[in-house]
């Protein structure tokens, strides 16, 4: 059984095997912390643990697909037990299944299937590590949105982003927003802070090669909303450390 060392913080980071959640685990741990990366493929989200183990990171792991809750409940008493709490929740699992697509093209089933993992899996982990989260001193929950989840961007034809086509995506961003906002006046005075980070457009597997950020740079803005000090900022929306219009 490992405890947390003394003064160290417990981490969560969601979809990490690879990409900005890979990235956020690796600054979290290179700032002492006890970080757990979780992610659905059970041989992949241990292969990239051991990597960041490889770097002296102090690096866990475990299985957990948002989309199904038998991976969600049991995530309190493993960190219960295992850890003695949470501090930290980054909601950075997500997908893109539509890019492209014109809204009369697009099919239902594909607008359920980015709402399960881009808003009800948010809900259903931060449900269910909230009262740990609670108890920390520092609880931080941050939600990777996108600059692609504004009403003000998605509303404004000068966009450098007016042409790109995405209805389910932007529509469970806008969603993830509303969450954050909602569940930030609801935890307001309790030292829970919640927040939303736009990363940017990052060199992943989704962002693709044509993308101008690095994970590094992508991951700064996530890694400071979740490291914020007592008088940080809590329901807001940010993008290169500075505040984004909803």
């Amino acid at each position: 059984m490992t405890k947390r060392s003394k003064g160290r913080r417990v981490a969560l980071v969601t979809g990490a095997n690879k990409g900005i959640g890979f990235e956020i685990s690796r600054q979290l741990a290179g700032q002492g912390m006890t970080v757990v990366i979780g992610a659905r493929n059970e041989a992949r989200v241990a292969e990239a643990a051991t990597r960041l183990r490889s770097e002296g990171l102090d690096i866990h792991h475990v299985r957990l697909d948002v989309t199904d809750l038998k991976t969600i409940e049991p995530l309190p008493q493993f960190f219960e037990e295992q850890f003695g709490g949470l501090d930290i929740l980054v909601n950075n699992a997500a997908i893109l299944l539509d890019e492209g697509t014109p809204f009369d093209e697009l099919e239902i089933n594909v607008l359920r299937k980015t709402f399960e993992t881009n808003f009800f899996g948010v809900f259903a982990v931060t449900k269910a590590l909230l009262p740990l989260i609670r108890r920390s001193e520092m609880g931080r929950i941050v939600n990777l949105s996108s600059e692609l989840g504004s009403l003000a961007d998605l509303s404004d034809p000068e966009s450098p982003y007016a042409g790109f086509l995405s209805f389910a995506y932007s529509a469970s961003k806008v969603s993830l927003n509303a969450l954050t906002v909602l569940l930030a006046k609801e935890l307001r005075g309790s030292g829970v802070k919640v927040n939303s980070a736009d990363p940017g457009w990052v060199k992943t597997d989704m962002g693709t090669e044509a993308a101008p950020l690095t994970p590094e740079e992508g991951a700064d803005t996530p890694v400071w909303l979740a490291t914020l000090p007592a008088d940080g900022p809590t329901g807001g929306f940010f993008s290169s450390r500075q505040p984004l219009a909803w």
